[in-house]
């Protein structure tokens, strides 16, 4: 599509066009859309993005989105405290939350180790992980990385780091398609995901 058409909608579709999920055809008809719109609608929007950039920053504590120093969910006193579930984007916390099947906290990690996009470990929230679990009132670490080659490899490493601290790690695994993403996961699917998650590792009692 590049080049069909002149200065400054070449220039939208082309921005468009780098959106996630948005192909050519798809940066086309929205930016055309947007042409037949009238301009309050459209500053609408401009101004909806503005605000989402300034207002909008990650939690304080978890990493999940908020307007505040710290999301509605880690404010919540009805969470239990003993329970973490990580996952690799906040927009993966809103599909767990569908499920009305946990009730624990979230940690976000911002990512997954892709070598080939050159994402480490260090390029992630591993350390405020382990932050969050030394003052020992988390007993169970659920790894909720989607079920892909970059989500498994995070997932593996991260396991390797909780075993030694002594507490429990699950993995979300039955009913969740492998190479696929979480966000997309129906709610029946997650919930039999939570339901059938498997150990890695229980807790010992110390001596």
């Amino acid at each position: 599509m590049a080049g069909v058409y002149d200065g400054a909608v070449q220039e939208l579709i082309d921005e468009l066009g780098r959106l996630p999920g948005i192909g050519p055809k798809g940066a086309q008809r929205i930016a055309f859309h947007l042409l037949e719109q009238d301009s309050s609608e459209v500053d609408a929007l401009v101004g909806a993005i503005q605000h989402v950039k300034q207002r909008v920053h990650f939690c304080e504590i978890c990493g999940n989105v908020t307007e505040s120093n710290v999301c509605s969910i880690c404010s919540d006193a009805r969470r239990l405290d003993s329970v973490i579930c990580v996952v690799e984007e906040a927009k993966d916390i809103v599909a767990i939350e569908r499920t009305r099947e946990y009730r624990g906290r979230y940690h976000v990690l911002g990512g997954s180790i892709n070598p080939i996009q050159g994402v480490g470990p260090d390029d992630l929230r591993i350390r405020e992980l382990l932050t969050r679990l030394q003052d020992g009132k988390v007993t169970e670490v659920i790894l909720a990385t989607d079920p892909n080659i970059e989500g498994e490899a995070t997932a593996a490493y991260l396991i390797r780091l909780l075993i030694p601290i002594g507490v429990s790690v699950s993995r979300l695994a039955s009913g969740l398609p492998v190479g696929g993403d979480l966000e997309y996961a129906d709610e029946i699917t997650l919930s039999r995901a939570f339901e059938g998650r498997q150990r890695v590792h229980t807790a010992t009692a110390a001596n």
